[in-house]
């Protein structure tokens, strides 16, 4: 299984042992089996019979950002150094539709099997990221939101997940509700300020449509985008509303055109190209932006410590192909 071999490399990596970690953190949206994953895992690794363990599923592609809040709140309840092990992965084999509804179809060429492992602590020893800020968003009291990414029976009765025509647009729904808490908290005051007084004179004095709206500038807030690799028009309009570049969206779009859609792990694969590419700066912001059913949009901020030294398994072996051009490339969400 995936899980075991991103887990292996964690621990090879880190020199962490199993019996040090405290918490286990798995999310997997399709799969439900029994036993679960967490105790998949616990079985094959030995861990502690004290660890905190859960499986998180049905969350969705933002799952991720779900497990490390969740994992962030746990260490602050437990003493310093304590570790969580957070494991984002996805199974679409049990999953296939075979069914003739091309809305339920999408799903079975859009996405992709895929794994990620980060392990949390407290302690800033050989941490490589912090974590900023976290901002979680959910729109599921709108009928139109909650409906908008849901798993069904056709007409026939054969189950599979349908993904609604408005499903771009209520994502930027989404994606505005998070903004509006987060941009306060991570663009510097100047740039509040440029854009409030944008914003008063736009609504007073200059009435512009909203086609030519002001935007603030997060590119003085962070140095890297890592927006969810759901599809090239979510990636599309999401560049479009934060006024992008295309080298700002190149993670997204190379992670999506190498790995396809890998649900919750498709930020780490993005995370990880930019160290490939030798982007990552020490000192240099990450913002990670994650879209899933229900509907939600979760964004965390990652402060880069120290980065890595040679490319994440998953890129090594590609990376030298890398940037190339997408455009022309079939895409579907």
């Amino acid at each position: 299984m995936i899980i075991f071999t991103v887990i292996d490399d964690l621990f090879a990596k880190t020199s962490v042992m199993p019996n040090n970690i405290d918490i286990l953190i798995v999310n997997c949206s399709l799969g439900t089996m029994i036993p679960s994953m967490t105790d998949m895992i616990i079985n094959r690794y030995n861990l502690r019979t004290d660890i905190r363990n859960m499986h998180l599923s049905g969350m969705g592609c933002s799952a991720g950002l779900i497990a490390v809040d969740l994992a962030r709140n746990l260490l602050q309840t437990m003493p310093y150094g304590a570790r969580a092990l957070v494991v984002s992965t996805e199974i679409l084999t049990g999953n296939y539709y075979a069914g003739k509804k091309r809305s339920m179809q999408l799903t079975n060429v859009l996405f992709r099997m895929g794994g990620a492992a980060m392990l949390l602590s407290t302690s800033r020893t050989n941490a490589r990221f912090e974590l900023t800020r976290i901002v979680r968003k959910s729109t599921g009291a709108q009928d139109s939101a909650y409906h908008c990414v849901f798993q069904e029976e056709d007409d026939e009765g054969i189950l599979g997940v349908k993904l609604s025509k408005d499903l771009v647009a209520i994502a930027g729904e989404a994606l505005r509700a998070n903004i509006t808490t987060i941009a306060p908290v991570v663009l510097p005051f100047s740039e509040q300020l440029s854009f409030f007084l944008s914003f008063v004179a736009q609504k007073v004095f200059i009435k512009k449509s909203a086609s030519t709206k002001q935007v603030p500038n997060f590119s003085l807030a962070v140095e890297h985008f890592c927006i969810h690799a759901g599809g090239r028009a979510v990636i599309d309009a999401v560049q479009r509303s934060l006024n992008l570049s295309d080298e700002q969206v190149e993670p997204s779009r190379m992670t999506l055109h190498q790995f396809g859609n890998t649900s919750s792990s498709s930020l780490w694969y993005e995370m990880a190209y930019c160290e490939a590419k030798k982007m990552m700066r020490k000192g240099d912001r990450v913002w990670m932006i994650g879209f899933g059913s229900g509907y939600k949009c979760n964004s965390a901020v990652w402060k880069c410590i120290l980065p890595a030294r040679s490319a994440d398994s998953a890129w090594a072996n590609c990376i030298h192909r890398y940037p190339m051009d997408v455009t022309k490339q079939v895409s579907a969400v």
